[in-house]
């Protein structure tokens, strides 16, 4: 009778064990196959950095669409964020399983800071479905695929921050509905594309090794964020700029732009115009007063007088150029008053200012007026670069002799 007893216990432990066993079965068949298959390759060629524990949950006998970082609609994986989003999150390292491919309907595929390294998967242009790509601050390295150009619902491509080399396909700049790219911070050479987006917002390109001139249909107007700085660029751009209107972020500097800086720029919503390092020449001739928190145009070509209209700017760089003439009254008023913090003029060959030489210059405020065609009657301490000579030499001044 024991044994009886004992074979009956054991008989339904097995049954359950079978049943637990089948509704683990149910609960992985609730995904695509395909899917889970997938996301298995996925798992294999990545791993959490030391004090990460990101695929704690990734157990396949479990659903996949309860993992982390796994977002399902029905049987498909609609969105895969691979990696711990808090801040200070360690991150995963690996490599991108050419496998993201199979996943056809995914709609949003993102990766954490981290030390993932290879190449990004030629497949990730069959996920036709594709809205959102976002892989940077790790260590991906090679071209961007030619084939991304093939996700024509793409709408923001972040690649920022890796090792990226080549240049940047003209496929990427036909995706009609792109609205964010960001490729900043990669080893990219070559040519700017045509973006052909009239939907594009932001575009930041900087600190590469891009070279050539931006052509004036290559920029949407449609663009509120631009920054290219920090490249090779040469060329004018002054036609490029004169076609957008709403641009609320502009960084050009560090670069080989030239020709003439376009009044238009200073009408712009921007809080901060960064034209700095550049060979721009000619005149500056805002069109009415400027209400840009800081400009920037030093270290450029620029020539003429300067434009009181810059007076209501608190931030003026404008040394290192060819400006010529007296300093504007009305920008010492508002320096004296401690309405301009930093104003640099230094190294310019400018002839004048009227400023009183017992004048106090407010402690909040910056002046910088040496190396010009005159002896500075007041000033601040300049910045270390701008030297320690006074006076720009004679022989260097027309209308100055000293």
């Amino acid at each position: 009778m024991l044994k009886r007893r004992t074979w009956v216990a054991l008989a339904a432990a097995v049954v359950g064990f079978q049943f637990l066993g089948m509704c683990n079965l149910f609960a992985v068949a609730m995904l695509d196959p395909l899917d889970f298959l997938a996301l298995q390759s996925i798992r294999k060629g990545l791993e959490d950095l030391p004090g990460s524990n990101f695929f704690a949950s990734w157990d396949f006998t479990s659903d996949p669409c309860n993992f982390a970082g796994v977002y399902c609609n029905s049987d498909k994986v609609l969105a895969l964020n691979l990696g711990d989003p808090r801040a200070g999150s360690p991150g995963l390292t690996g490599h991108l399983d050419p496998a993201i491919g199979k996943l056809s309907a995914l709609v949003e595929f993102t990766v954490v800071p981290g030390r993932i390294i290879g190449r990004l998967p030629q497949t990730l242009s069959q996920l036709k479905n594709l809205r959102f790509l976002a892989v940077s601050r790790n260590f991906i390295s090679g071209d961007i695929p030619a084939t991304l150009g093939q996700l024509r619902v793409l709408q923001t491509l972040d690649l920022s921050y890796n090792q990226l080399a080549g240049g940047i396909p003209r496929s990427i700049g036909t995706i009609p509905a792109l609205s964010n790219v960001i490729l900043c911070h990669n080893r990219l050479s070559g040519s700017v594309p045509p973006f052909l987006s009239l939907t594009l917002t932001r575009l930041d390109l900087k600190n590469n090794d891009l070279s050539g001139s931006i052509s004036p249909s290559s920029l949407p107007p449609s663009l509120q964020y631009l920054s290219l700085s920090w490249n090779r660029l040469s060329g004018p751009v002054d036609s490029s700029l004169t076609r957008m209107n709403r641009l609320n972020y502009l960084d050009l500097s560090m670069n080989r732009f030239s020709g003439c800086i376009p009044g238009r720029v200073f009408t712009f919503p921007i809080t901060n115009l960064q034209l700095q390092r550049n060979s721009f020449t000619g005149p500056v001739q805002p069109p009415s007063e400027v209400t840009i928190k800081t400009v920037d145009l030093s270290f450029n070509r620029l020539s003429g007088q300067i434009s009181p209209l810059f007076s209501t700017v608190q931030n003026l760089y404008l040394n290192n150029n060819r400006f010529i003439g007296r300093v504007p009254a009305t920008i010492v008023d508002r320096l004296l008053a401690a309405n301009i913090q930093i104003l640099y003029l230094q190294h310019n060959y400018l002839t004048g200012i009227e400023i009183n030489p017992t004048a106090s210059i407010p402690l909040s405020s910056s002046l910088c007026l040496q190396y010009n065609c005159m002896v500075p009657p007041v000033q601040t301490p300049c910045p270390l670069k701008a030297g320690k000579q006074k006076t720009r030499p004679t022989a260097q001044c027309v209308e100055w002799k000293g």
